[in-house]
């Protein structure tokens, strides 16, 4: 089971709560969910290589409650707030919606697997050694606290004729602990020589709820 599911959804409603926030009934819920996921593929785009992790989607109505979690809040609130008003502008015009949008700063940018995830696949990107990336990667969030990473690199490894995979661990990850706090993200690397897939799995201690 602990390789067979999906780290956070294995916890949701335990130590992990939904990412998007919203109900529809029969009718209405093929729509909401199109819209939801249109949302997501924008903001993707929008923000590719710009260190966001995730981005929490609440629907009411007319009105869509946008909560976005970034390493570095500045490339996307702009100057005076400048660069927020412009993305409201382009998506109420785009989704016919009204938008609220908050910015969340991640205090540890190392240990968010989305971010680690992303760093890697632009190092790879721009032909850096596979190894050398994930190596880097284990040894800043190691160095910021985290408990165990795991990474995982797959395709033609160095432009090699057969694809393999290759795993970079270092300390402890108890997959098939409820209560572990596992931070998980999966992404695809374009290269010269074919696509990569990259998966990284980060322990940041246990969640205990009274």
């Amino acid at each position: 089971m602990g390789k067979k599911v999906h780290p956070f959804v294995h916890r949701l409603g335990t130590t992990t709560t939904w990412r998007s926030k919203w109900f529809a009934n029969n009718k209405q819920y093929k729509h909401d969910l199109r819209l939801d996921l249109d949302i997501r593929e924008h903001l993707d785009a929008l923000f590719k290589f710009k260190a966001v992790s995730n981005t929490e989607v609440q629907i009411s109505g007319q009105t869509i409650i946008l909560d976005i979690h970034a390493a570095k809040p500045g490339l996307i609130i702009g100057q005076q707030g400048s660069k927020i008003d412009k993305l409201k502008e382009e998506l109420a015009a785009k989704f016919n919606k009204t938008f609220v949008i908050n910015v969340h700063e991640i205090p540890k940018p190392s240990i968010d697997a989305k971010v680690v995830c992303e760093k890697i696949v632009m190092q790879l990107e721009h032909r850096i050694s596979f190894r050398r990336a994930a190596k880097t990667a284990i040894e800043h969030a190691m160095n910021d606290g985290a408990q165990g990473i795991k990474i995982k690199i797959s395709g033609r490894l160095n432009g090699v004729d057969i694809a393999r995979s290759e795993f970079f661990i270092k300390g402890r990850l108890p997959l098939q602990t409820i209560r572990s706090n596992i931070d998980y993200s999966y992404q695809t690397a374009a290269t010269a020589y074919g696509v990569l897939g990259i998966k990284v799995w980060i322990y940041k201690g246990d969640i205990f709820k009274k």
